[in-house]
């Protein structure tokens, strides 16, 4: 092979020697290898045998041609394996080689000629496609996959999903896989039951019966209709926006925001809450932004990071509105007064929020103006209002209103430029027309009706006084979650298999990589369809399981310091809480009274069967028409 020719394929593809000039090749082909790095270089016993050239000595250690040289070297002694060597030899392995074929002794043009001939032919070997003849072991794929559950088991975090089938008419229980074993779900984020309300339901019918099941394409190719435009409009107005944006999930429409706007900012800096959902962490991974974690809830160490930075680097502050596994409200007011100080914007996932709080439901940072918000024509901003404050709104369809998918709202350029440049949006099937409509009745309902909100928080806090007459540990927070602390992963899967089996009740275990090691638990969502005798028959099973298993109840916590809240002074855990300091829950006793007797009014405390709101009615039938 030429020369010239050698050292092109050599430099192409080798690692080791990609950015070396010929010079430096001539002169590595020239010398031999030290002892001290091959125990076969100019021998005293064996004179003549000089070992390799330091060139091919390097490129036997590239990950490209290594494997072909060495294959060679071994073909060839044993060819050679007649050539005497003195017995005397301490190196006795340094049997003659491929390498050998480059003498030292020969000139250095022509060392690093055959030195580069050699690697090259190695290069075209190793580099073309892979001989059916080849005995090198293919990658153990499945080993891999083995190993990576074992450790999973190992650890105690392997996940298994429990067969669970909601009934819609006997709302909140459940059969199993077998279908006459009925158990009561405790754990559903279909908080508000809004899966089963007929106003839903209803609506989605109408919508399969006129629009079929399926939408058709991305929103780009025959995707986009009536009953999308009609969902977005209905979102932005809900959190007084100006647009918003709907996705297949909220996972995707943090991801794709996050990803897709702090890769466009030059020089974005993301400052995110310790405790955000994974869909926030991986949409800041994709941006590839220079990102700072500060911890929970902590407004010092926001700031300490916020001020490294000039006021005109573009930054994201990133947080959320109730976190799912502690009930944990995030300090909204005080983070967009910093956000302003230090000229950042704020990303506020409301996901465990929306339908749940505010007079309308449309978040946590809405129910900071109340008052205001009643008072306020729907869609319209209220200036000054923490609400107004937030720059990017995320939510899901798929909790408190009981359908899914995911959703963005904020002014309409961003809005806009979002719908433009993500993937995550622009690359998959739209929503459905039934998941549309269903959607839009969800939110109009829970707009005016008060009445689930009411039920709920009405029996999360009955729940939450029941657990700690009993001495059950809850992580204390303002929210509707009620978080019962174990502390170990293998126990909590205990406890919520013996629920499940001894007692009909079903209520999931979290470990491990959701919470902490050390701070599993059961994660508790009461919802409007408990009853009294449910939440007594509750209480009574986690006490029985706690005895049953040894678990540690709140006394136990106290002594060992406490744990996530647990067993600490009020003080200290209202430091992570979140809400407003001497306010217990979110929602105050006043805003509930208010709640209770506008439902009394609006519907003379019947329940009624509402029809397909006429929004809805009205975009199919212009549709047809």
């Amino acid at each position: 092979m030429d020369a010239t020719k050698a050292m092109s394929i050599l430099n192409r593809a080798c690692p080791y020697l990609a950015r070396t000039g010929l010079s430096a090749l001539e002169g590595m082909a020239a010398r031999g290898v030290s002892t001290s790095a091959v125990d076969q270089a100019r021998c005293s016993v064996c004179p003549g045998h000089t070992g390799q050239s330091a060139l091919l000595a390097k490129a036997s250690e590239c990950p490209v041609v290594g494997p072909s040289i060495r294959a060679k070297d071994a073909a060839a002694a044993a060819a050679s394996a007649s050539m005497a060597i003195p017995a005397a030899c301490p190196y006795a392995s340094c049997k003659p080689t491929v390498s050998e074929n480059v003498s030292a002794a020969g000139t250095s043009a022509a060392s690093a000629s055959a030195s580069a001939a050699s690697a090259a032919e190695a290069v075209a070997v190793t580099a073309g496609p892979a001989s059916h003849s080849s005995r090198e072991a293919k990658f153990d794929y499945e080993g891999l996959y083995q190993s990576k559950l074992a450790k999973k088991h190992a650890d105690k975090s392997y996940r298994y999903f429990n067969n669970i089938n909601r009934l819609a008419m006997r709302y909140p229980q459940a059969h199993t896989a077998n279908a006459s074993n009925i158990v009561t779900v405790w754990c559903s984020n279909d908080y508000l039951g809004q899966s089963k309300n007929p106003v839903v339901t209803d609506a989605m019918k109408t919508a399969l019966d006129t629009y079929g099941a399926g939408a058709g394409g991305t929103r780009n190719i025959a995707g986009n209709s009536a009953l999308h435009l009609r969902l977005e409009s209905e979102l932005a107005g809900l959190h007084r926006k100006e647009a918003a944006l709907v996705f297949s999930s909220c996972f995707v429409a943090n991801d794709a925001t996050i990803s897709t706007l702090c890769s466009a900012l030059p020089d974005c800096v993301i400052f995110s809450d310790k405790m955000n959902h994974a869909s926030m962490i991986q949409g800041i991974r994709n941006s590839r932004a220079r990102k700072h974690v500060f911890d929970h809830n902590d407004l010092e160490h926001l700031e300490q990071l916020l001020a490294q930075y000039p006021r005109s680097t573009p930054k994201m502050i990133a947080f959320e509105s109730v976190y799912s596994m502690s009930g944990t409200v995030g300090r909204i007011p005080e983070i967009c007064a910093l956000a302003r100080k230090y000229g950042a914007i704020t990303f506020l996932d409301e996901v465990h929020a929306v339908g749940m709080y505010g007079p309308h439901g449309a978040g946590v940072a809405e129910h900071y103006d109340y008052e205001a918000s009643l008072r306020t024509t729907p869609g319209e901003r209220i200036p000054g209002s923490v609400l107004d404050q937030v720059d990017i709104v995320t939510g899901t369809l798929g909790k408190a209103f009981g359908i899914v998918g995911g959703y963005i709202a904020a002014s309409s350029s961003l809005v806009d430029m979002i719908r433009s440049y993500a993937p995550g949006f622009i690359f998959t099937t739209s929503l459905p027309p039934p998941i549309n409509a269903g959607a839009v009745a969800s939110i109009q309902y829970l707009y005016s009706s008060q009445r689930e909100r009411f039920l709920q928080q009405t029996h999360m806090r009955e729940l939450k006084a029941d657990l700690a007459s009993a001495g059950i540990p809850v992580v204390p927070n303002p929210s509707h979650i009620v978080p019962v602390l174990v502390g170990d992963a293998e126990r909590a899967k205990m406890a919520s298999d013996m629920l499940l089996a001894k007692h009909n009740i079903y209520v999931q275990s979290i470990n491990y990589p959701t919470v902490p090691v050390g701070e599993e638990r059961l994660r508790i969502t009461p919802s409007p369809g408990h009853d009294n005798f449910m939440r007594a028959r509750l209480v009574s099973a986690l006490d029985n399981v706690w005895n049953t298993l040894g678990l540690r109840r709140t006394a136990d916590w106290v002594r060992e310091g406490g744990r996530c809240g647990v067993g600490e002074s009020r003080s200290n855990s209202e430091l992570h809480v979140g809400w407003k300091r001497g306010i217990e829950y979110v929602w105050e006793d006043h805003q509930l009274k208010q709640a209770h007797d506008a439902e009394l009014a609006r519907k003379g405390g019947v329940s009624i069967k509402p029809a397909i709101p006429e929004t809805v009615q009205q975009v199919i039938s212009a549709t047809m028409a």
